[in-house]
Order: structure tokens, then sequence, then C-alpha cells
């Protein structure tokens, strides 16, 4: 053994995995962490998506009134955002249940959520862009570890 360096073979070292091991079980999946992530980042944008999209149907003061959309008023992007939101709290629950179909919804709902608040933009512009870049981690993160979470623990 040199001075100055740890040797990852002594008996002790051994010892202290095989506890660790014994205590929390083994190592996780490295991909379990993001498609958990995406889980939760779902349902909490979906949470916020009903709640801005009920203020907008109910003509909250909370939007202002110069702004202008793409197409239609606030009222129907009050819809149009409500009824994402709930698509994305039904992915979130459905990726805790671990289904492959979870998966794709979950993207599917994170993508067209994040081209729906690209235009929802004149509204709430610093609120579109934090959920877009959340939705853009959300879609990385199912793309990229989701199907090996979601097989591997079926």
């Amino acid at each position: 053994m040199q001075v100055g360096m740890m040797d990852y073979d002594d008996a002790a070292t051994q010892a202290r995995g095989q506890t660790l091991r014994q205590e929390y079980g083994p190592p996780g999946d490295p991909g379990a962490g993001w498609v958990t992530f995406a889980a939760l980042m779902l349902g909490i944008a979906g949470t916020f998506n009903a709640i801005a999209g009920i203020a907008a149907i109910a003509d909250s003061r909370v939007y202002g009134e110069e702004a202008t959309f793409i197409f239609s008023n606030l009222n129907t992007w009050g819809w149009i955002v409500l009824l994402l939101g709930i698509a994305q709290i039904l992915a979130a629950f459905a990726l805790f249940a671990g289904s492959e179909f979870a998966r794709w919804f979950g993207i599917a709902c994170a993508g067209v959520n994040a081209i729906a608040q690209l235009l929802y933009m004149d509204a709430y512009p610093f609120w579109a862009i934090a959920i877009f870049a959340i939705d853009i981690l959300v879609i990385y993160a199912l793309a990229t570890y989701g199907g090996h979470k979601l097989r591997s623990s079926t």
C-alpha cells in the first residue's frame, strides 16, 4: 500500500460497503431520480396550469388586460391551459404507477404544454418561460431514462 493513497481492497472498506448495502439496499438506477423528477414536475406544473387556467376562465385580475394572443382570447387559453394541467396531473400519476404508456403520455403532455406556454407568453412572460424550461427537462428525463426505469421496475 502506498502512503497517501487509499487501498479499496482492504477488509475495513469491504465491510463498510457490505454494511451500507445491507442498510440502504443496492445502488439504484441512475435514471430513477430523473424519472421521479419528471413525474414531480409534471404534477407541479399541471397543478399550476390548472390554477392558472381557472384564473383565466374566471377573468381574474391576475392577467393584464392589454395582452394580445395569437388566436382567440384569454378565456379560450384558460380552458386550454386547464385541460393541459389536468392531462399533466394524470401523466404524473401514471408515471408513478410505472407504465410504459405513461412515458410517452408524459412526453406528449410536456411537449404540447411547452408549445402552449410559448403561445401563452404574452399574458405571463416569465412564468411561461419557466414552465417551458421545466417541460424541456421533463422531456429529456422521460426520453432518456423513462423506458429503462420503467422496464427495470417491472
